[in-house]
């Protein structure tokens, strides 16, 4: 199959398919679409070396991500893959475990034709290296405020604050929270939000701690309440694996979730619907983080200059077993 066929099959001309394969902003959606059915019907796979060089680009989107061990983070990289896939481009990933590693090793016109910065840590440094090499790139899940750079964000502070009005609705009045590290800004947001739904409900804060994003950093935190006999009734963890070392640390002392406390995690980590008790948590809504970005770096690429504006997703209360009405004493 070649090009003249699938303009035969969708009814256009040479000249409309041409500018599909090439994601040529100046196509009616309404052609691309009858294209791209055209080109799905067939089997047509346009050669990526010529586009290459007819485009004068590589093909390939680079992401810049920190680690693997989350499962936000594989959402989010499936959508990016999967809609980098419908639009003809290669995702390539460089992982930095490790902060001050230097230049990414993408960050480089002649190996990628954007950049997505997943969760980045050495941010303002990327940020800046971008912006020197003028490569087009955007931010999801960032922790700064850049007003020249297109972002994606979760609204953190709502999260925060659903998971919190959510255990004051319960009757609880002795709420703690303990968030991950706290150079994060979804950690500050998630803990203002917090905040500000004990305050609305005439409440203040039980405790408050910060923490790695790991099970044995909620193990320890809650064995030093159980030490201190200074438990809560009810603990919002900024994080599941957080969370999930809470309840451990509780159930080995026999107090059990929820029917003594309540506990409410964050992110919706794959695995937490199938412990005991099923985790009471906030979903992000990593599908239309990554499908956002996506679209808003490929618009920049393709010279669809907007104005960079910071996208705010909502998150979703997702209610489970973990949390319960206050037990009277």
């Amino acid at each position: 199959m070649n090009i003249h066929d699938v303009a035969k099959k969708s009814g256009l001309s040479v000249v409309t398919v041409s500018r599909v394969i090439n994601n040529s902003p100046s196509v009616r959606e309404a052609n691309r679409q009858k294209v791209l059915k055209a080109m799905e019907e067939l089997n047509y796979q346009p050669n990526s070396a010529a586009q290459s060089l007819v485009r004068g680009r590589t093909g390939v989107i680079g992401m810049s991500i920190n680690n693997f061990n989350d499962s936000f983070y594989d959402r989010v990289i499936r959508v990016v893959n999967r809609r980098l896939a419908e639009q003809g481009y290669f995702l390539a990933l460089s992982i930095a475990e490790n902060e001050g590693e230097g230049d990414n090793f993408l960050f480089q016109k002649d190996r990628v034709d954007g950049i997505i910065l997943l969760s980045p840590i050495e941010e303002e440094q990327y940020v800046a290296e971008l912006k020197r090499k003028k490569i087009p790139f955007v931010l999801l899940d960032n922790q700064f405020s850049h007003e020249d750079v297109p972002s994606v964000l979760v609204d953190n502070y709502q999260g925060g604050y659903d998971a919190t009005r959510h255990l004051v609705e319960l009757g609880h009045t002795r709420i703690a929270y303990i968030g991950g590290p706290s150079v994060f800004l979804s950690v500050a947001e998630r803990r203002r939000g917090y905040i500000q739904a004990l305050a609305d409900a005439g409440l203040t804060s039980f405790a408050i701690e910060y923490s790695g994003f790991t099970v044995s950093s909620g193990y320890e935190i809650a064995r030093k309440w159980i030490r201190d006999d200074t438990l809560p009734t009810a603990i919002f963890a900024g994080d599941d694996f957080i969370a999930l070392g809470v309840v451990q640390a509780l159930r080995e002392e026999g107090i059990m979730v929820p029917h003594d406390i309540s506990v409410v995690g964050f992110d919706d980590q794959q695995f937490v619907a199938e412990f005991f008790p099923r985790l009471t948590t906030v979903r992000q809504p990593e599908a239309q983080m990554g499908s956002i970005g996506v679209d808003l770096l490929l618009k920049y690429i393709n010279g669809e200059v907007a104005e960079p504006a910071v996208t705010k997703l909502a998150p979703q209360l997702l209610v489970r077993e973990s949390t319960a009405y206050v037990k009277r004493t």
